[in-house]
C-alpha cells in the first residue's frame, strides 16, 4: 500500500462513499417507491418497473445485497480513511481518532443521510435505474445472501416472527378514501368528488335520498276524468305512481310519455290509465345505495318505491336520485326550478321543509347532523320537540334556523342562517 500515491488512496475513498451513497439511495427508494403505481407501470410493460416489482417481490433478498455491498464498502472506507491517516500524520491515536471521526462524518453525510432524503424524495427516479444494477448483483451474490439469510430466518423464528404471513398490504375503506383526499392535483376536484361519492355509497340507504311520502306527486284512480287528465299535463316527472283513495294503496306506475297519444286525442280516464299500468318495484327501508344500484342495474328498472316493514309508504327512489349521489344533483333544463332552494339578499337560504339534510349540506356547503332524521323538518322537531310557531328560531350545529311556515304539523319553509362564529 506505500507505493500507491496518496492522491490514488484519497480517490479511491471518495469512489467508496460514492458506492456507498448509492446503496443508500437504493434502499431508501425501493422501501418509498408507490407499489401501487409501480404496479400499474410494470403492467405498461415498462421494463424498468417490472424489474423493480420483481426485486421488491423477494424484500429480504434484496436488502440482503443491499446491505451487504453498503457494509462492506463502509468497512473498507474506515480502513482506507486509516491507512491515509496513518501516511499523513503517523501511526499515533489521536490521528487514528480524528481519520475515524473525519470517515463516520463523511460517511453519515454523503453516504447515508443526504442519499437517503434524496432517494425518499425521488423513488421512481432513483429506484428503476438502481434495478438495473441491484439485478445482477443478486444474481453474483445470491450464495451470500442466501446464507445471511438462513441466519435472519433463524432469528426470526426464535423471535416467533413471520413477515411473510402478513401478506401484501392491502388498502381499506377508509385508507383509499384518505388517499383519494390527499391526491392533490393529480386527480380533478370533479373526479376526487365523484369517487368519495363512490366511497360513501355503501354506507348510505335509500332512506337518505329517497323523495320523502310527503313530496311524492301520485295520481288517485279514483279521482273523474277531468282531474286525472289536469294531474297528468301539469306534472313535472315522467313516472307517477297511481293509487287507490290512500297513498299505501299503489297499484301501479304510469309512464307519462306512455300518454301522450292518448292526451291528443282527449281526456285520459282510469281505464287508460290501467292499460299503461307498470308493477310496482318496492324497496325495504334501509337498504343500501350501492346495492340498490346493482339492483336498479340487474332488474333494469330506475324507479322504485320505498317501504317500511309494516309496508307502508316512505317515499320513492329514481336511477337519477343514487347517480345525484355520485356526480352531484342532475338538473335537466326547461323546467321549473323545483330544487327548494332560495338564496336571500342577506346570504341566507330558504328551504323546503322536506328537503333531505343530506341534499341540504351538499348542495349549500353546509354541515347540519345527518345521523339522525334526514329531513330539515326532522332535525328541527327533534332539536325543539315540539311543533314551533311561525318565526321562532333554533340554533343546530351553529347554524341559526327560522320557521317561515308551518303547514299540517310539518316545517313547510325555514330560512338557514350562516353559521356563527362562535
Amino acid at each position: 500500500m506505500d507505493d500507491i500515491p496518496l492522491s490514488a488512496l484519497l480517490l479511491l475513498l471518495f469512489v467508496l462513499l460514492l458506492l456507498s451513497a448509492f446503496f443508500s439511495a437504493s434502499e431508501t427508494s425501493m422501501m418509498a417507491i408507490n407499489r401501487y403505481r409501480l404496479r400499474h407501470l410494470a403492467g405498461r410493460g415498462i421494463i424498468a418497473a417490472q424489474r423493480t416489482a420483481d426485486l421488491l417481490a423477494h424484500t429480504d433478498k434484496l436488502l440482503g445485497v443491499i446491505l451487504l455491498g453498503n457494509n462492506l464498502i463502509n468497512a473498507a472506507s474506515a480502513t482506507l480513511a486509516t491507512l491515509i491517516s496513518i501516511r499523513l500524520f503517523g501511526d499515533s491515536k489521536w490521528a487514528l481518532g480524528v481519520a475515524t471521526l473525519a470517515v463516520t462524518f463523511a460517511i453519515l453525510v454523503f453516504s447515508e443521510i443526504t442519499p437517503k432524503v434524496i432517494g425518499a424524495a425521488y423513488p421512481d427516479e432513483i429506484a428503476f435505474p438502481a434495478s438495473f444494477i441491484l439485478r445482477p448483483m443478486l444474481s453474483l451474490a445470491y450464495p451470500i445472501v442466501w446464507f445471511v439469510n438462513l441466519f435472519v430466518q433463524g432469528l426470526l423464528r426464535l423471535m416467533r416472527l413471520n413477515p411473510g404471513a402478513q401478506g401484501e398490504h392491502v388498502l381499506g375503506i377508509e385508507e383509499l378514501r384518505t388517499l383519494v383526499m390527499e391526491s392533490g392535483k393529480l386527480l380533478p376536484a370533479t373526479h376526487k368528488r365523484a369517487v368519495l361519492n363512490l366511497l360513501d355509497l355503501e354506507d348510505s340507504t335509500v332512506n337518505d335520498v329517497m323523495t320523502p311520502r310527503s313530496q311524492i306527486e301520485a295520481i288517485d284512480i279514483a279521482q273523474d276524468t277531468e282531474s286525472i287528465t289536469r294531474e297528468i299535463i301539469s306534472s313535472h316527472h315522467t313516472r307517477l305512481p297511481v293509487y287507490r283513495e290512500q297513498l299505501d294503496e299503489i297499484i301501479g306506475i304510469v309512464h307519462v310519455r306512455a300518454l301522450t297519444r292518448e292526451l291528443h286525442s282527449g281526456e285520459i280516464d282510469a281505464a287508460t290509465l290501467e292499460s299503461h299500468f307498470q308493477t310496482p318495484y318496492y324497496i325495504p327501508s334501509g337498504a343500501a345505495l350501492f346495492t340498490q344500484l346493482r339492483q336498479f342495474q340487474a332488474r333494469k328498472l330506475d324507479f322504485g318505491l320505498v317501504v317500511d316493514e309494516y309496508g307502508e309508504l316512505l317515499g320513492l327512489i329514481t336511477l337519477d336520485d343514487i347517480l345525484g349521489e355520485l356526480v352531484g344533483e342532475l338538473e335537466y333544463g326547461g323546467g321549473p326550478d323545483l330544487s327548494g332552494f332560495q338564496e336571500q339578499a342577506d346570504g341566507s337560504w330558504l328551504v323546503d321543509g322536506a328537503s333531505s339534510v343530506r341534499h341540504v349540506n351538499r348542495r349549500l356547503a353546509l354541515h347540519l347532523p345527518e345521523t339522525g332524521p334526514k329531513t330539515v323538518n326532522g332535525i328541527i322537531l327533534e332539536h325543539l320537540e315540539d311543533i314551533p310557531e311561525v318565526g321562532t328560531t333554533v340554533k343546530i350545529a351553529n347554524y341559526p334556523i327560522e320557521i317561515i311556515q308551518v303547514q299540517e304539523r310539518m316545517i313547510k319553509t325555514a330560512r338557514i342562517f350562516p353559521r356563527l362564529t362562535s
